[in-house]
């Protein structure tokens, strides 16, 4: 067990057991490049489930997939002042090629929307030419100055979506139809309870009109944003000239937005789920739904081992055998470290009792079951959805024993200084509100989840506009 036990506590250290757990599953690696991890090709089979589900989502909505340039020119970058101005600080600037100092410095990508615009400029003249819904998976680089693995990096892997539309009626439904896809992935997928809501304009994406957010809570009720879809209006579209013929021969300017998720959901799973032990992955993203570890005499397993795999493969569930000659405590514990849902302890002993052994990850519960092959695939897919819905749960449980609200400032100093969590208050929509709350307690504004017609501002007492959640932030 003495690898489970190079684990830091996660109530004694959170920061340190969430670097333990993405090293000692074997998720990521660091490299001599600071700031950029090494996804392992553990963690990168999780990345791929997760791109697999939604790629597949966003083409039955119609999406196609293309793939822009990864460097953007200045003079390109700064066709729209409002999204410069906002990732200025955390652009990475190439200012040389080979030995040739280049006429204009190009930045790494840190989002694709002024690419995209100076292409929709190329191929958009007609009504008939809309909507364009595209997306694209690649890496964007953002200058971080404090980093961690998954969570905060400055190399990024993820999806961004962009789409481009005759009337604001549509783009207005992309970006909420988008939204919806995320929120239901997060819940049906990763099994995390998240907040749907609107960031403040604060807090909005840089060009946008408007930003919508999902908020989850990590174990240490601490906030990830864990997904974002965004209504640009025309702003782009005005500022790169980008102009339509309408069905009158009139000319017209269109509407945009754009959707994204990363690999911080990834880190959003491990700090939500997973324990002391090591990962806990929800069933449904699990590279790995069973893993099989034979102990005792290998020619006294082997019939109900090819039984077994054989039955596994034929089912589709994906599986591993643990073959190595390490003590059968180690592979448990190995087994743990690294999440896998289900562990099949394959005993001689209990194979002459007709009986096979199941341990789930999540609760590490054993169940003894019958050694006929099709009653142990049977349970196997009935425990794989009990996991999956009891992990939601349990996550959902903890997440609103961590949910506040506050009817005045007083009381809402005294919770975000005592109580970690969200804690919901009604507010004017004053930035000023917002301003005081983060000097005061270093909480930020998390989303909007209501327009509200009565009530006071928790800060200023003024007529309150909004229900809004604060929290810290990851």
């Amino acid at each position: 067990m003495k690898q489970v036990k190079e684990i830091t506590s996660r109530d004694e250290n959170f920061a340190q057991w969430y670097t333990d757990i993405v090293k000692k599953s074997d998720l990521v690696d660091y490299s001599s490049m600071k700031g950029s991890m090494i996804i392992r090709p553990y963690g990168y089979a999780i990345w791929e489930n997760i791109q697999s589900i939604l790629d597949k989502e966003f083409k039955r909505l119609g999406h196609e997939n293309l793939q822009m340039p990864m460097f953007i020119p200045e003079s390109l970058l700064n066709k729209e002042k409002e999204h410069v101005a906002g990732f200025a600080p955390e652009v990475a600037w190439v200012e040389r090629g080979g030995n040739e100092l280049l006429e204009e410095r190009v930045c790494v990508r840190p989002t694709s929307e002024t690419l995209f615009c100076e292409h929709y400029k190329k191929i958009v003249k007609s009504y008939r030419d809309l909507p364009k819904l595209y997306n694209q998976w690649c890496t964007i680089v953002r200058w971080e100055k404090t980093t961690r693995p998954f969570l905060r990096t400055r190399e990024i892997l993820w999806q961004e979506g962009h789409t481009i539309h005759a009337t604001e009626a549509e783009a207005r439904e992309e970006t909420m139809r988008m939204f919806k896809v995320y929120e239901d992935f997060q819940k049906n997928y990763l099994a995390l309870p998240v907040i749907a809501g609107r960031k403040t304009d604060k807090e909005k994406f840089a060009g946008a009109l408007e930003t919508y957010t999902i908020e989850a809570m990590m174990y240490d009720g601490v906030a990830l944003q864990n997904g974002t879809s965004h209504y640009f209006g025309q702003g782009f579209a005005k500022s790169f000239g980008i102009t339509y013929l309408d069905k009158d021969n009139k000319l017209q300017t269109p509407y945009q937005t754009s959707w994204g998720v990363s690999t911080r959901m990834i880190g959003g799973l491990i700090m939500t789920h997973s324990d002391d032990n090591g990962l806990v992955l929800p069933p449904k993203i699990a590279p790995i739904k069973v893993i099989v570890i034979p102990i005792g005499s290998p020619e006294q397993l082997k019939d109900k081992l090819e039984e077994l795999e054989e039955s596994l493969i034929a089912n589709n569930l994906s599986y591993k055998i643990d073959k190595t000659d390490k003590s059968p405590g180690f592979k448990f514990a190995e087994a743990e470290v690294k999440g896998y849902p289900i562990r099949i302890e394959l005993g001689a002993r209990d194979l002459k009792e007709n009986k096979i052994v199941l341990v789930r990850r999540d609760t590490l519960e054993k169940i003894e079951v019958s050694s006929n092959v099709d009653e142990v695939i049977k349970t196997i897919n009935k425990l794989l959805d009990i996991i999956q819905t009891d992990m939601y749960n349990k996550a959902l449980q903890r997440r609103n024993s961590m949910l506040y609200e506050a009817s005045n400032y007083d009381e809402f100093v005294d919770i975000a200084k005592n109580k970690p969590g969200f804690i919901k208050i009604s507010w004017c929509g004053n930035e000023e509100c917002e301003n005081k709350i983060k000097e005061d307690t270093t909480l930020k504004s998390r989303c909007i989840t209501e327009e509200v017609k009565d009530g006071h501002c928790c800060v200023c007492g003024k007529e309150a506009k909004y229900k809004v959640y604060f929290g810290k932030q990851y």
